[in-house]
């Protein structure tokens, strides 16, 4: 990886706590953005929002269709439809059918990431129930990016990062103590 142009984070049952320990000790001027994608329930979006927005010094937005990624942003995938990231960095949303029970998939955003950047891509696979992400990372990995996994045993739901352990040549294995860290560091 010569350097980070995008951070993505794909997470389910259990994600959450994560990123409410992580947030807050992010740097505010990260030179890359911070793509979240959360298998949630459609509802109040803002809500989501506003509980991150409350926790860290980051530009925090649920994205919106065409809108360009910019540095030190956290963007949040809106619930119910798949984030793919279009070549020239802006976000497209699409409300295809579900993939591994889920709309927004991870697997659907990862993949779409690795293909825009490369190896300068980075994602983050939290705590979940089910497999998604898992072919994403695998994309990440075949175009050179770096795949990353929560330590399944700190996981409130481990399956998740088991899976994809079991199924992707990690780079890196984080409990939550090192997450923040190591995101500052790329």
């Amino acid at each position: 990886m010569k350097y980070c142009e995008a951070l993505v984070i794909g997470g389910s049952a259990g994600s959450l706590d994560v990123l409410l320990k992580v947030l807050p000790d992010l740097n505010p001027l990260l030179p890359f953005p911070i793509i979240i994608v959360l298998h949630r329930k459609p509802g109040k979006e803002s809500l989501l929002t506003d509980l991150l927005s409350s926790k860290t010094k980051l530009k925090v937005n649920e994205l919106e269709e065409k809108e360009e990624m910019k540095a030190s942003t956290i963007y949040i995938a809106p619930p119910n439809y798949h984030l793919l990231i279009e070549n020239n960095k802006t976000f497209s949303l699409d409300a295809s059918e579900k993939v591994n029970f889920s709309r927004p998939s991870i697997d659907v955003t990862f993949e779409s990431a690795a293909q825009v950047f490369g190896e300068n891509l980075v994602c983050l696979l939290l705590s979940g129930a089910n497999s998604d992400g898992t072919v994403g990372l695998q994309k990440v990995k075949e175009n050179g990016g770096l795949a990353i996994i929560q330590n399944p045993a700190s996981a409130i739901v481990p399956f998740m990062p088991e899976y994809a352990m079991d199924h992707v040549a990690i780079d890196a294995i984080l409990d939550l103590e090192e997450m923040a860290n190591y995101i500052n560091q790329l």
